[in-house]
Order: C-alpha cells, then sequence, then structure tokens
C-alpha cells in the first residue's frame, strides 16, 4: 500500500491552525449539516489522511472537506482511487530567454481535458470577479503567512479553476482575456509562495506556466509581476546574471514608461540584485532612480491589487536594507531598517519578520552584540518556526553571533533564549 504523507494537507492545517482533533471535529460537524447526521472522525482518522493510509475518503467526507476548505480534495493533496500518488519531477531550469512559450501547451491541454465533462453556460464578468477576490485573498493570506506549501497549492489549484472555465461555456474575447490573466496571476502567486519557502525548483515550474498564460491574457501588469518575480527568484539562487535579464524583462515593459510606481519596483529590484553582485555604485544609483521614480508617481492612480498591497517606500527601504547587507555596508542598512519598519503596514506580517531578522544582522555586522540579541529575540516565534527564510537568516545570525564573539555575554543570552524558544528550528 502506498503510504505517501499528506504534505499539503499537513501544509494547510498547519497554516490554519488545525490540529488533528480539531480538523476532525470541524469535518464532523460539516457532515452534519450536510447530511443531518454529525460525522464519526476523530484525530486518528486525520492522522491516517496525513500519513497516507487513507488517500481518497468517503464521499461525504470529500464533501465536508471542500466545505470547510474551499478547495476540492485533490488541492488538498487527495488521491482518488486508481491514480498514482506520486508527484512529477520538477522541471530542470531553462535559460532566461527559452521559457516564455515553453509550456503554453500544458495550459491548453489543462482547458482540453476539462472540456469534455463541463456543462455549457455564460461565462461573464461575474465569474472574473469571484476569481479576482479568491486573489485577493491569497495575497492576504501571503502576507500573514508567507512561504507556506498550502499557499502555494491553494494557488495552483485556482489557476487550475480559472482554466477550466474557458472550456465550460462560452465567453466574450474580453472575458477570455481576463480569466488568463486570473490563471497567470494565481501562478504567479504560487511561484512567489515557492521563492519565499524556498522551494526554488517548484518556483521555476510555476514561473513557466505563468508565463505562457500572461503572453495569452496579454496584461502588461501580470508580465510585469511573473519577470519581476523571475528576478527575485534567481537573486535568491544567487544568479545575479539570469535575475538582471529577467529583471530587464519586467523593466523594458510599456507599463513602467506610464506608471513610474512599476518604474520604481523595477529599479529597487534591480538595486537588490546590484547589491548581491557586490556592485556598489550600480546599487546606489539605482536605488536613487527608484526613489525618484516613486516621487513621482501618482498615488492615486490605479494599480492591481498585488501591487498596492506591498509596495510603498518601506518595501523599497526592505530591498535597500537587503542590498546594503549584501554589500556590507551595515550602517546604511540599519538606517534603512529603521525606516522600512517605521512605515510597514499592520498586515505586512511577514515583512516585518524578514526586516528584523536583517536589522539584527545589521547591528552585528557593527560590533553591537547586545542590541543585535535583542533585536534578534524580538522576532515572532511564529514567523521562525514557520517561515523559512525567516528561520534561515535566524540560523545565519546565529552562526555569526557565535563567530565573532562565541563567549560575550550577548552571545550566551542569545543561545539560551535560541534554544529554550526555538529548539529544533535553529
Amino acid at each position: 500500500m502506498d503510504t505517501t504523507r499528506n504534505t499539503v494537507l499537513e501544509a494547510w492545517m498547519d497554516e490554519h491552525g488545525h490540529s488533528s482533533n480539531s480538523l476532525a471535529e470541524a469535518v464532523n460537524a460539516a457532515v452534519g449539516d450536510l447530511t443531518g447526521r454529525v460525522g464519526g472522525l476523530d484525530g486518528s482518522s486525520v492522522r491516517d489522511w496525513k500519513a497516507g493510509r487513507v488517500r481518497w475518503p468517503k464521499s461525504a467526507t470529500r464533501a465536508a472537506l471542500e466545505k470547510i476548505t474551499g478547495l476540492p480534495a485533490t488541492a488538498l493533496g487527495f488521491v482518488p482511487r486508481g491514480r498514482a500518488s506520486s508527484r512529477p519531477a520538477p522541471p530542470q531550469e531553462d535559460p532566461v530567454n527559452r521559457r516564455r512559450f515553453v509550456t503554453a501547451g500544458t495550459a491548453v491541454a489543462a482547458v482540453t481535458a476539462t472540456s469534455a465533462f463541463a456543462s455549457p453556460r455564460r461565462i461573464g464578468t461575474t465569474d472574473v470577479e469571484r476569481l479576482q477576490h479568491r486573489f485577493a485573498e491569497i495575497i492576504a493570506s501571503d502576507h500573514r503567512h508567507g512561504g507556506q506549501l498550502g499557499i502555494e497549492h491553494k494557488a495552483a489549484a485556482l489557476a487550475d479553476e480559472a482554466l477550466a472555465l474557458q472550456n465550460s461555456g462560452s465567453a466574450s474575447q474580453r472575458v477570455r482575456a481576463h480569466l488568463y490573466g486570473c490563471a497567470a496571476a494565481f501562478r504567479s502567486s504560487a511561484m512567489w509562495a515557492a521563492i519565499d519557502g524556498r522551494r526554488y525548483h517548484d518556483a521555476i515550474g510555476h514561473m513557466c506556466e505563468a508565463q505562457a498564460l500572461a503572453e495569452l491574457a496579454a496584461d502588461p501588469a501580470i508580465k510585469f509581476r511573473i519577470w519581476s518575480h523571475a528576478g527575485t527568484l534567481y537573486r535568491h539562487m544567487g544568479r545575479p546574471t539570469e535575475a538582471i535579464a529577467a529583471n530587464d524583462v519586467a523593466r523594458n515593459l510599456s507599463l513602467t514608461r506610464r506608471d513610474p510606481m512599476f518604474a520604481s519596483l523595477g529599479l529597487a529590484r534591480q538595486a537588490a540584485i546590484h547589491g548581491v553582485a557586490h556592485r556598489a555604485t550600480a546599487t546606489r544609483r539605482s536605488f536613487d532612480q527608484a526613489q525618484e521614480a516613486m516621487n513621482r508617481a501618482d498615488p492615486a492612480a490605479y494599480r492591481p491589487v498585488w501591487m498596492t498591497s506591498f509596495y510603498d517606500q518601506a518595501e523599497l527601504d526592505s530591498l535597500a536594507l537587503c542590498a546594503h547587507l549584501a554589500l556590507g555596508d551595515f550602517e546604511t542598512a540599519e538606517a534603512h531598517a529603521h525606516r522600512c519598519l517605521a512605515a510597514l503596514r499592520p498586515h505586512m506580517q511577514r515583512s516585518k519578520a524578514i526586516a528584523t531578522t536583517r536589522l539584527a544582522s545589521a547591528q552585528l555586522g557593527q560590533g553591537d552584540l547586545e542590541p543585535a540579541a535583542v533585536t534578534a529575540m524580538s522576532v515572532p516565534v511564529k514567523a521562525a518556526a514557520h517561515h523559512p527564510r525567516v528561520a534561515q537568516m535566524l540560523r545565519d545570525f546565529d552562526t555569526q553571533i557565535r563567530t565573532v564573539a562565541p563567549n560575550s555575554p550577548a552571545t550566551r543570552t542569545w543561545r539560551q533564549y535560541a534554544r529554550a524558544t526555538w529548539k529544533e528550528t535553529l
């Protein structure tokens, strides 16, 4: 019997704060709502799902799960009887200039596969608006949690849902373009969740899908998002040449000439790439240009929700903080960290944890051991335990402070706190 663990369900439970017992109780109640008779599951039933011992629950249980989560059972990692459960190997990395249409056939096949089972109907703006609302929910979840496997899979499932609508009925050309745009947006969010969770091979797969869908949508804003994310992906992978090339695709879109805010984001991310490549002059020049473009931007102009929800002065300073840390300019990095943290909006919880951790590294780089330790200890425990990027940065901080001053009181205080608080995380 195949007992591959259902890591997708585990990730969804972790994101939504469910234990095995609490999910069983919620499913039982939902079964009662659907059938009139409360279900009889317990925590061991859910543990069987997570362990892969039960890969396809009974129909009433699946319906209850879908009611609770808003996702089809397959998007929760369950596998219908008779299907293989193994995931396909992640795609190999190709040069940037070969990726734009590499998976256009995959997108078309996904639409065609659903057409035989769809009921004809008229697809309209209401369907698009519903998907756009779900996209806003994905964005909000990313800002709260970031990098979670559950967010990645939910976004990918919603991209497939948007594609399935294409052949479920008739629609105008405008509506079809919007549906492709929604699918591209969801794929780009799956890509970002994978980047943020340091699952880079998975991110490349989502990127290829998103690029093909964005071409079908002919939406310059979502094209910008995808190629700008591609630059960030390669920056995190330590490949600045490809990062610059990908980010240049975003920066050369006509959208950046019409709206200085998009130009500013492209320049700020370009500066972060220069920082990783240790190009100090180019870093400072790009940030100056990014700040100037932001100052010119019309704050009242319409922009998509993914842009307005995160890019502002705080994000520009966050990217500057990242770049100057990479350059070893710790004093400038600390100044940007304080500016970022002062300006962050309340919903940017993931960003706050990242900026705080980087601030600790900037203080440590200047030899301020006690302030650095205090700052690192202020990072929320939940962020350190559940966000892969924050956890890695704290591990790096731990290594640095023990290397710089292994016997200092600040290091001992930090180590005691880290062992007691995060145990296996660091």
